[in-house]
């Protein structure tokens, strides 16, 4: 394991965040006096970067989403997310995964669309800060997943050979294929498709299961 770079996405991966972007996402459009949204529909535009949910959320209220509106908008939901931060709660089993995948020697990196610093605020939240030396958003390079940058230049930074990325979305399965990367699909997260139709090496839907599947892992 002391060669292997384990990169994870975030939101539908580790943390189920929709509540917390659901509250901020109500939060900033009922301050401008649009009607509230449901969580099912703000699930539906988690993934794709805080610009893409900015845009739909402007889209949802009647408003031209390139508009002049966005970037007041844009910048009151990221103040807000490095601050409204309890509606993000670990999935079960993930804190003790990842210990045993470190005490394995693997190294640790999360690659999110997010962006940073709301990122690092909800892993302070669950508790998830001190695991990863790695923590590249949707604001840290000049391209967002599902281009393979991110997933690259976490790889680099970890300093290991080779690499498999974690993740819950067809935005995951589609950059893991962009990377040349084996990816694990976790089942619980926020996919809108069918299991079978995400390109993928192992499915798991229990984080018990984690580090045998990074174990005995048959590397192509």
């Amino acid at each position: 394991m002391q060669h292997t770079a384990l990169i994870f996405d975030l939101d539908g991966t580790l943390i189920d965040s929709a509540p917390a972007i659901h509250a901020v996402s109500n939060a900033v459009l009922t301050a401008r006096g649009y009607s509230a949204l449901s969580l099912e529909e703000i699930r539906g535009y988690v993934g794709k970067g805080a610009p893409h949910l900015v845009r739909c959320l402007l889209s949802t209220a009647g408003e031209d989403p390139e508009g002049a509106l966005f970037q007041p908008l844009y910048n009151e939901l990221v103040a807000r997310y490095e601050t409204d931060v309890a509606g993000n709660t670990l999935y079960p089993g993930v804190r003790a995964a990842l210990e045993r995948l470190a005490a394995m020697g693997c190294a640790l990196a999360i690659t999110t669309n997010k962006p940073r610093a709301p990122a690092v605020a909800a892993m302070r939240h669950v508790g998830l800060d001190d695991l990863f030396t790695v923590v590249l958003g949707g604001d840290s390079l000049k391209t967002r997943k599902p281009d393979p940058e991110m997933l690259h230049e976490a790889q680099r930074l970890l300093g290991r050979p080779r690499a498999l990325y974690l993740g819950d979305s067809e935005i995951d399965a589609e950059s893991a294929q962009n990377a040349s990367m084996p990816f694990l699909l976790y089942t619980e997260g926020y996919r809108k498709v069918p299991v079978h139709e995400l390109h993928h090496a192992i499915s798991f839907n229990d984080y018990d299961m984690l580090p045998g599947i990074v174990e005995g892992f048959q590397w192509p």
